[in-house]
């Protein structure tokens, strides 16, 4: 099987390409700065470099005519109040997919987010209505949307997956993780942060890594999958959990920050879903 990832070079993709190693798995990773790609990965993979929004005719044959696509890649994050999701991110996205797709894909696998459910509590199932509330979870819904009328026209397998929370070593410098740990390192005695009581569904990034590369090698078109642990858990109780875990100690000024306004207090995923799609595989 023949494999492609799209943002290779990000958060996510790093990990993904790190469990192909570590499966003996070949594949074609696009980027659009090839050199920022680790050096360990390039023995084992073929780095193409690849520009997604101006899409050319041979696109899917310098991919190397994959069986399957892991598409990672979306700009803009993480402002995901811009309107530059739907003016310029979806519209290019989708003309990428799209051509591939024409070109001979027959398997894709999409991140998507669970900003497309909006602001809806309590536990969320694929079935759930999509409701998003910014931009971002717009677009991604829209892509998806315009995807499934396209597999009425041109068949092709499809996993819609659909993202939660994720924490690990490279992500963005404003993420909860990265912001602690440079209030430990400078021995800062205070780390401000919201009231933490908000219920979320986090997953380490090399599992949802695990989880893509799981859902990509069945070849299966499973639509709409959420990638979560099924378990909510406070933010305060994770950075609680952080500073145990490492042995760190700063003091915690609750309340800082107010809550997002795009986010319900309580959401997490179902993952009853992706229980199945992995034992089927």
């Amino acid at each position: 099987m023949k494999i492609a990832i799209t943002g290779a070079n990000g958060f996510i993709g790093q990990y993904v390409v790190a469990e192909l190693d570590r499966r003996n798995i070949s594949a074609s990773l696009v980027t659009r700065r090839s050199s920022v790609i680790s050096p360990n990965s390039l023995a084992n993979h073929h780095v193409i470099s690849i520009d997604l929004y101006e899409y050319r005719s041979d696109t899917y044959e310098l991919m190397g005519a994959p069986d399957v696509l892991i598409h990672l890649a979306w700009g803009g994050l993480p402002n995901y109040k811009s309107i530059h999701h739907f003016e310029n991110e979806l519209p290019s996205q989708f003309k990428f997919l799209k051509g591939l797709i024409e070109s001979g894909l027959k398997n894709l696998v999409v991140a998507g987010t669970c900003f497309e459910y909006g602001i809806q509590s309590g536990s969320l199932r694929e079935d759930c209505r999509s409701q998003p509330t910014n931009p971002y979870g717009f677009a991604k819904n829209v892509l998806r949307c315009q995807l499934e009328y396209l597999q009425q026209i041109k068949p092709f397998n499809m996993t819609w997956a659909r993202l939660f929370y994720l924490y690990g070593d490279g992500q963005a410098e404003n993420s909860l993780l990265p912001q602690l740990k440079r209030a430990i390192e400078r021995k800062e005695k205070i780390f401000n942060m919201s009231g933490g009581e908000q219920l979320r569904d986090y997953l380490p990034v090399a599992q949802v890594a695990k989880y893509l590369v799981d859902l990509a090698t069945a070849s299966r078109d499973n639509n709409i999958v959420n990638v979560c642990s099924g378990k909510p858990i406070s933010v305060r109780r994770l950075v609680e959990d952080w500073l145990k875990e490492n042995d760190w100690s700063i003091e915690l000024n609750l309340g800082y920050y107010p809550y997002p306004d795009y986010e319900p207090m309580a959401f997490w995923g179902d993952c009853h879903k992706l229980e199945r799609c992995l034992e089927a595989k």
